[in-house]
């Protein structure tokens, strides 16, 4: 057997034999605990990333561990041809805990999309519409790399050499409902959306859009679907952040933290939409397994404890009103934006020099839009690790400042 050698190795290893499809920064994280991870050399990290808003309740969470350990010792996988125990009380769990009546059950954000563009069209066909097709989406979403998922994605950048995309997305700007007026037609059948937008660059829109949204949707029996794969499970400070707003959609897709660190995702829709799916409309192979479901029931049921989004909401504010002092201090700062632990910090230059201060100073945060900072850290982080980050970044902004002078 080949002796590992920290970092190096397993960067040279990953080099040599797995496709580059990421730009991997040089450290390989090999252990986690809470809000902490370790690489091959044994630096110490605090983890801002959190697995791409993944690791809800940080790294290793007990409760998780426990019921994967005792899941994978009882059943591991069986057909959906077959009713699955853990899936069932799942299920059960997510539509007592929001506006669904039923829940389809997938592998990732992406495929959960999948699942709802097929839902709105099939929706529509059974309505009478034979010729409903069109969904509408808005300017810098992100709805996953398949390619529905990257069809209904507003953002150039994704699509460039994908060409053609497939057909039936129309793009609108974000948190402007006269632009989803003006690409309404007869051919319409859903709108999609997040109600909080990650990899775009951190954006929420106005509480009346979203309302003024749904009136319209019902109005003209379009489906609303929510893309809650980022934004769920307690990340803006309620269980799902459409809760924030008073409204329901018809389709919510769900995945990240709803699995506690394991691969799941989730489309569930109400009644009227879902009866579209029967049998031979839509599955997965491994969507549900007992060993994800497992683990998502126990992640759940500490997201879902006494207090523990009301600390999360307590500690996004705190961690906002850090930034927004931040703000007041350097000019490079353009905008603090999020809401809950979903946050970001625009610069008017590229974040990369900023990134790379605060990971080798043991902070891990990322980066979108090139210029935008985001912080997704578990929802377990202190106010301290919060201090600490604050600390990091105020000094390699301070050093930007000082270099450009």
């Amino acid at each position: 057997m080949k002796k590992n050698n920290g970092n190096n190795e397993i960067v040279r290893l990953t080099q040599k034999h797995t496709a580059h499809t990421y730009g991997r920064f040089p450290i390989a994280l090999v252990r986690g605990k809470g809000t902490r991870v370790w690489d091959r050399d044994g630096k110490e990290y605090i983890d801002f990333v959190s697995g791409l808003a993944v690791n809800n309740l940080g790294h290793c969470h007990p409760a998780v561990v426990t019921a994967i350990q005792k899941q994978a010792g009882q059943l591991l996988h069986v057909s959906n041809l077959y009713h699955i125990e853990p899936q069932a009380r799942l299920a059960e769990e997510l539509t007592r805990l929001s506006f669904a009546d039923k829940v389809f059950f997938c592998n990732s954000g992406t495929e959960a999309n999948e699942a709802a563009i097929k839902l709105a069209r099939r929706f529509s066909f059974d309505q009478g519409y034979k010729n409903r097709n069109e969904i509408v989406t808005m300017h810098n979403s992100f709805h996953g790399r398949t390619f529905g998922g990257l069809s209904a994605t507003a953002q150039k950048k994704f699509h460039t050499g994908f060409a053609p995309l497939l057909s039936g997305f129309k793009y609108v700007p974000f948190n402007d409902m006269g632009a989803v007026k003006k690409a309404f037609s007869k051919k319409t059948c859903a709108v999609m959306l997040e109600p909080g937008q990650g990899e775009g660059g951190v954006y929420f829109p106005d509480k009346n859009y979203l309302k003024e949204l749904r009136k319209f949707c019902t109005k003209n029996k379009l489906l609303l679907i929510f893309d809650e794969v980022q934004t769920g499970f307690g990340r803006t400070g309620s269980l799902f952040s459409y809760q924030r707003y008073g409204i329901k959609p018809d389709v919510m897709t769900l995945a990240k933290a709803l699995g506690g660190g394991t691969a799941i995702g989730a489309m569930a829709a109400s009644n009227p939409a879902i009866r579209s799916f029967v049998p031979g409309t839509h599955a997965a192979t491994f969507g549900g397994n007992p060993l994800a479901c497992a683990a998502a029931l126990a992640a759940l049921k500490v997201l879902t404890g006494k207090n523990f989004l009301t600390k999360v909401q307590k500690t996004g504010d705190y961690f906002k009103s850090r930034l927004d002092k931040l703000a007041e201090k350097f000019p490079a700062i353009r905008e603090v934006r999020g809401e809950g632990l979903m946050l970001a910090l625009e610069l008017d230059r590229p974040a990369g020099d900023v990134l790379v201060h605060c990971m080798q100073n043991g902070y891990l945060v990322n980066c979108v839009q090139t210029n935008t900072l985001r912080f997704i850290p578990p929802l377990t982080v202190s106010k301290k690790e919060i201090d600490g980050l604050i600390q990091t970044v105020s000094h390699s902004l301070d050093q930007m400042s000082r270099a450009k002078v």
